[in-house]
């Protein structure tokens, strides 16, 4: 789709699923993404006795793109320990909306959607902006 070449991502993810540290859930989790920029960034679930505090593989993703300088992701897929596409969870779909926007292509179990399908009406920095920005001239105002 798109002229993503999505095996190589597939793949890389597989790889990644397979050096994840997950002795509490046994449940590894492998993430690759492709940069407007044409490199490819991936990830690992890293969990923690405090379950909270684990990092799913997008995070790791998210991580090596903003460590390598930054740019868009294109397009991303995620994988358990064989291989299996998964949906990213709550929290890293607002992740990727960050780094991708709505474009973003997402490897699916149902197959490749834009970000904007996955996160419909998603949340993101236009709209902390237009608050941000009224409330700058809402401060300023004196009440009669």
């Amino acid at each position: 789709m798109s002229g993503v070449d999505w095996e190589p991502l597939r793949a890389r993810a597989r790889e990644l699923s397979g050096r994840a540290y997950a002795p509490y859930s046994r449940f590894p989790v492998g993430a690759a993404a492709l940069v407007d920029d044409g490199r490819v960034v991936a990830g690992c679930n890293v969990e923690n006795a405090g379950y909270g505090v684990a990092l799913c593989a997008e995070c790791g993703l998210v991580s090596e793109l903003v460590a390598g300088g930054g740019g868009r992701l294109v397009a991303v897929t995620c994988c358990n320990a064989i291989g299996e596409r998964l949906m990213p969870c709550g929290r890293c779909r607002q992740l990727l909306w960050e780094h991708g926007g709505p474009g973003l292509l997402v490897d699916t179990p149902l197959g490749v959607l834009p970000m904007s399908e996955v996160l419909p009406q998603a949340f993101g920095a236009a709209d902390i902006d237009h608050i941000t920005r009224g409330a700058a001239g809402v401060a300023g105002r004196e009440d009669s």
